[in-house]
């Protein structure tokens, strides 16, 4: 079980993603009723409320190739400093978007922290797509699929350069699991960094238990601990249907579960982010309920 107090941020940020709905998803998780959860398992939990966000209706996209950047980095730096103050309380930062552009901003604020005292931190990212994409490579523009490329250093400085720690992660120290759909260019920049990436392939061939063991070994290696940052759309959509670009072939709902169970075994969470529920796709907001009890996997959650 996790021996630190909890503490929420929601950041309702639909800016990075190319489809409306993802802002409301801090509600739909408080809504399900995720605080008297997590208390449930006399964790100490507070709700630190919501990061501000601009809304689309009064901006403009000046930048094709990186659609809301400012924006995006203005609240990704807010974030920043209030994940940073968490961690300097001692508290586990739960951050729940929101698309996941905010990852920025949630590593920059934990590596930040950890840096100052010496140390680097690892990072597990569960996702269907590799978030692996810069202005120059993109299709879309949309910011979303960049962030895990900007947190290991690559891409526009107003991402990479959030925190005090240049890249915010190591990529040695980085293992994406879940992935199912790529860009072309993208896919190329994956393999010149040599990032570690779990495709479902991977999973389907040696089972989820194997590849977590590899990922936690590699997020572990030499760091304080390590961040998770899962994306809701890795998941199934006959499990989370309610996400911002559903991709069918992910993980199944006890896969999804052994994730958040070994993670909290480790006893080296430092970080925890739950991004891209969409209740306008959703139903009876499953996903967000669904959400919630993967969080108290991840917290420490068991059958015995």
């Amino acid at each position: 079980m996790i021996d630190k107090p909890i503490a929420l941020l929601g950041v309702p940020m639909d800016l990075g993603g190319g489809r409306r709905g993802v802002d409301m998803g801090p509600s739909a998780i408080r809504i399900a009723g995720l605080g008297p959860a997590i208390r449930s398992l006399d964790l100490e939990f507070e709700d630190r409320g919501n990061v501000e966000v601009q809304e689309p209706e009064s901006l403009d996209a000046l930048d094709p190739k990186a659609r809301f950047l400012p924006q995006i980095a203005e609240c990704c730096a807010r974030l920043r400093a209030r994940v940073q103050a968490a961690v300097s309380e001692g508290l586990l930062p739960l951050v729940v978007g929101g698309d996941h552009s905010i990852a920025c901003g949630t590593v920059a604020g934990i590596a930040s922290h950890h840096h100052a005292q010496g140390e680097r931190i690892g990072l597990i990212w569960f996702d269907a797509h590799g978030d692996m994409n810069t202005p120059e490579t993109t299709r879309s523009g949309n910011i979303h699929g960049m962030p895990l490329a900007a947190i290991l250093g690559h891409g526009p400085d107003a991402l990479t350069r959030l925190g005090d720690r240049f890249p915010s992660v190591d990529v040695a120290n980085c293992a994406l699991i879940g992935v199912r759909s790529l860009d072309p260019l993208e896919r190329e920049l994956m393999r010149e960094v040599g990032i570690r990436c779990f495709t479902m392939k991977d999973i389907d061939s040696h089972g989820i238990h194997a590849v977590m063991k590899e990922a936690l070994a590699l997020a572990q290696d030499g760091t304080a601990g390590f961040h998770l940052s899962f994306d809701m759309d890795g998941v199934d959509p006959a499990v989370a249907p309610g996400v911002g670009t559903p991709v069918p072939g992910g993980l199944s709902y006890r896969e999804s579960h052994t994730i958040m169970e070994m993670v909290a075994e480790t006893g080296g969470l430092l970080g925890l982010e739950i991004t891209e529920i969409n209740p306008i796709l959703d139903s009876k907001n499953v996903t967000a309920r669904t959400a919630v009890e993967f969080v108290l996997s991840a917290l420490g959650k068991t059958t015995l």
